[in-house]
């Protein structure tokens, strides 16, 4: 015989209590919910669109929570100083780590480059062709989330700034500190565009302002206006917010999303995905020994005369231990 009152606090209890743990271990604050809904993934004939944004396909998701804005250094100093987490960039990296990620029959390089460091932007004199990209990035040693410029540089001035020199590595084990998670590529495109259908900007589709992003603005890499009012990155806030209240969703550092990257991944979902998670191995036809994951957003670098990577549908990759002075993340939940 069914005990009626028991049955009725077992399932009070079976439904009551996952959602307090939930709540202990995830804080909403400063995050936007993203309520379900369907759009079109990929590119939208915009005439700066790449090949692997294409073809557009319809997506449909579930409702998540997504940070308002990229982690700063504050909030990752806060974890470091709890867990004692060592960054990949803190870390002196080994050949057999390296090998694995290039062409065969590469020879070692020297020991001596064998030192914790991470890319750095370097600026040029004057013009360089833009298809080379060591022309303004410099592996620099002591380089990391705590010194971005390199050994002797700080954060002390900029503990409001997003954190850079992060790895997809770095940026996972601080989504689980929170309780929480790196969103997918597709989330994190739903999230960019506010709310709006058919934009090419998390903005809509007017043009680009300094009042909407952190971005280069004259001729990069050598001269920038600075017309948007830094350099560098910008305190999180600056900007104008999308219509879901996120802010630097285009601009300021790239961001990382927990898919593989895989050049032909859109041709090979042209039908209806629903919460999709990416491919199940990564594929980069420009570096096929590489595996990478995705980034979004742009960043402080982007500029239209060779990346527009500001606009919402466009994809950035790296290897996941790659940190640079323009790669950060923020996190997302159910």
């Amino acid at each position: 015989m069914i005990n009626k009152k028991n049955n009725f606090f077992n399932i009070f209890f079976i439904i009551l209590i996952p959602l307090f743990s939930c709540n202990k271990q995830k804080d909403y604050t400063g995050m936007s919910w993203i309520k379900p809904g369907e759009f079109m993934m990929g590119g939208m004939n915009h005439f700066e669109a790449r090949n692997d944004e294409f073809p557009s396909h319809k997506v449909k998701l579930n409702g998540f929570w997504i940070d308002q804005t990229e982690i700063t250094n504050s909030e990752f100093m806060d974890f470091v100083n709890e867990t004692n987490y060592v960054t990949t960039a803190e870390i002196k990296p080994t050949w057999e780590e390296i090998k694995t990620q290039l062409p065969p029959g590469i020879q070692k390089p020297h020991d001596s480059l064998f030192v914790a460091s991470s890319l750095v932007f370097k600026p040029s004199t004057n013009k360089v062709p833009l298809s080379d990209v060591s022309t303004w990035w410099e592996w620099r040693k002591g380089a990391n989330w705590k010194h971005p410029f390199g050994e002797g540089s700080s954060i002390k001035e900029i503990m409001n700034h997003p954190v850079v020199h992060i790895s997809y590595f770095d940026a996972l084990e601080y989504c689980k500190w929170k309780g929480k998670r790196l969103p997918t590529e597709a989330e994190w495109e739903f999230a960019a565009k506010g709310g709006k259908n058919d934009v090419n900007f998390t903005w809509g589709n007017g043009l680009l302002s300094s009042s909407f992003l952190n971005s280069w603005e004259g001729d990069f890499p050598f001269f920038n206006t600075i017309k948007d009012g830094y350099y560098y990155t910008a305190p999180v806030k600056t900007y104008i917010p999308n219509g879901y209240g996120l802010y630097d969703m285009a601009g300021n550092v790239w961001e990382w999303c927990s898919d593989w990257y895989d050049y032909n991944y859109y041709k090979k979902n042209e039908s209806l995905s629903i919460n999709p998670k990416g491919p199940n191995q990564s594929f980069d036809p420009q570096e096929p020994y590489s595996k990478k994951r995705v980034l979004r957003g742009g960043s402080f670098l982007c500029n239209s005369s060779y990346c527009s990577g500001y606009r919402v549908t466009a994809r950035m990759k790296s290897s996941p231990d790659s940190g640079m002075s323009h790669t950060g993340f923020r996190c997302a939940c159910n």
